[in-house]
């Protein structure tokens, strides 16, 4: 599982399951050691890490809410136990509140902003210091930040915040040699869509729609993910890219 990322180390959040898995699992076919977030997940954390150490990889569970400045701190105590740099973070973790804006509250509200756009700001200070040779931020958004989507207007906002974020931290850490992105993700039938009323009208649209075709792996949107760590994206920063088959510009 040599690669072009050989020799580095990357934090994934979130990544027991779904998007955050597949980014991991892809990461470490790269070449890096990881970091592996989980909030509730432990069980699947610790298969997960099992599987990569059998690769022939460095791969700690890391217990935190991103969401919460003490749990991150701890967060980064595990992990400076183990790894003396930090090359790569994935801000992949996501919650969020399906409603109509008119039933939404302020605790709503904040409980989307924080662990969907304030834990980008928290890893990455907590991640400045580790990050002595440069590296990459790759924040995980999607396209509700774009569009108006069902019962996803807070979560939806939460995560324009985050790329606009994207935007001010790659300004401010591009002369440290830090280049920060997002990757924003088109309907991927994750445990995360089951929870939406619409599931199943949201997955016949995007099949319909999509020139790419019908279906969107969470194996794609690793594969988006690694291409902006690669060092052949040195000078890619501040930008969302879209992993959506097409789907956005048809209509």
């Amino acid at each position: 599982m040599n690669g072009a990322l050989t020799g580095k180390v990357a934090l994934v959040t979130g990544a027991a399951r779904g998007i955050g898995r597949a980014v991991a699992r892809k990461l470490a076919q790269g070449g890096c050691d990881l970091a592996i977030n989980y909030f509730n997940s432990h069980d699947e954390a610790e298969r997960l890490c099992a599987e990569l150490r059998a690769a022939g990889r460095v791969a700690v569970p890391v217990q935190g809410n991103v969401a919460v400045p003490d749990s991150v701190d701890e967060m980064f105590t595990t992990l400076s136990g183990h790894f003396d740099r930090l090359d790569i973070v994935v801000s992949n973790a996501a919650s969020g509140v399906l409603k109509p804006a008119m039933a939404m509250t302020l605790k709503h509200w904040r409980w989307c902003m924080e662990i969907n756009a304030f834990a980008l700001a928290l890893l990455a200070q907590r991640a400045l210091p580790l990050m002595r040779e440069g590296g990459r931020i790759v924040a995980m958004s999607s396209m509700g930040a774009q569009r108006a989507m069902p019962n996803y207007g807070f979560i939806g906002a939460s995560k324009a915040a985050l790329e606009s974020l994207v935007r001010t931290l790659a300004q401010e850490l591009g002369p440290r040699g830090i280049r920060v992105n997002a990757v924003s993700a088109g309907v991927v039938d994750t445990d995360a869509l089951a929870y939406f009323p619409n599931r199943e009208q949201l997955l016949e649209e995007f099949a319909r729609r999509s020139p790419a075709g019908p279906t969107l792996t969470p194996e794609d949107v690793a594969g988006a993910v690694y291409l902006l760590c690669l060092p052949e994206a040195a000078m890619i920063n501040g930008h969302t890219l879209v992993v959506d088959g097409g789907f956005a510009i048809s209509g």
